[in-house]
């Protein structure tokens, strides 16, 4: 393991926050597999507390192993934004998740990279190099030719709530980038899950149901893998420009596709396959060029 771990370390920083970034992408599909499961079952609003509310349990022994004092953030305002944010852009993640397809749902949330790429250049100053317009404008492509034909009646109507999510997630991520300037990645998962948990249980009491034994046990294995997914998407905005990492994300597509067939019995449509090979051969490219421009 440290071996591994040292190896790792001396990989270029746009590798290792590609490497961090594919990783969470893993996670948070097999996370939205198992999330949209659930949330067919219960309110979305209980759907999204308990699935944070089990972010936090899932992380509170290591919290108690080294005390609370080593995971008090060193901007509590800045973690209540994010909270604030990010709760809006679930619950209209949340209240669309059960009415469209996994990989619709993939494909819609990959408009999220083009936002925080057009915020990391205007906030954060990062630079937008010419090859990092063209693979997510490539990628964008993709996900137009997706979802393109899907965008009619209510299939369409909660495929453009499901898209409103976007630009708010987009913010979060943004905010998260600067958190990650003062704070340890752990910290910022733990406090999104306290802050995320405390803002969404008055809608949750709207309408609870109380969860089965089953249900509660896939919550705990949402809540492992959502802090597993943050956290590898927290380390990779800490060793990397955030704009360099955002066209893997479209990777995603691919493994939602598979499990939406395999779980839901989606059937991923010729558009589908189509924009997903343009999507996988803009990512491949940017990292290829991402890796060159490095070694020079």
């Amino acid at each position: 393991m440290d071996l591994t771990r040292h190896r790792a370390g001396r990989l270029d920083p746009t590798v290792q926050g590609l490497l961090w970034t594919l990783l969470a992408g893993l996670c948070f599909v097999l996370l939205n597999t198992l999330s949209r499961y659930l949330t067919a079952q219960l309110d979305p609003f209980e759907s999204q507390f308990l699935r944070y509310l089990c972010g936090f349990i899932v992380m509170l022994p290591l919290v108690l192993r080294s005390g609370f004092a080593a995971w008090r953030p060193q901007h509590i305002g800045g973690q209540f934004v994010r909270g604030i944010v990010h709760t809006v852009g679930l619950g209209l993640w949340f209240v669309a998740l059960p009415r469209i397809s996994l990989a619709d749902m993939t494909a819609i949330g990959f408009t999220t990279p083009i936002f925080i790429m057009l915020g990391a250049w205007l906030f954060l100053g990062e630079a937008m190099r010419w090859e990092r317009w063209l693979a997510a404008l490539l990628g964008f492509g993709g996900v137009l030719v997706v979802v393109g034909p899907g965008l009619t009646g209510s299939g369409g109507f909660w495929s453009l709530v499901m898209l409103a999510s976007a630009p708010v997630f987009a913010a979060s991520f943004l905010i998260t980038k600067a958190l990650t300037r003062h704070e340890r990645a752990g910290v910022i998962v733990l406090w999104q899950s306290i802050t995320v948990t405390v803002l969404s249980l008055p809608l949750a009491l709207l309408n609870w149901q109380a969860p089965t034994l089953a249900q509660w046990l896939g919550y705990m294995v949402c809540g492992l893998l959502g802090s597993a997914a943050h956290y590898c998407l927290t380390r990779s905005y800490a060793v990397a420009d955030i704009s360099a990492t955002q066209s893997l994300k479209f990777l995603d597509l691919v493994w939602a596709a598979l499990l939406g067939w395999l779980v839901f019995a989606d059937v991923p449509t010729g558009t589908s396959l189509a924009g997903g090979l343009i999507i996988s051969g803009a990512t491949l490219w940017i990292a290829r060029r991402e890796s060159r421009r490095r070694a020079a």
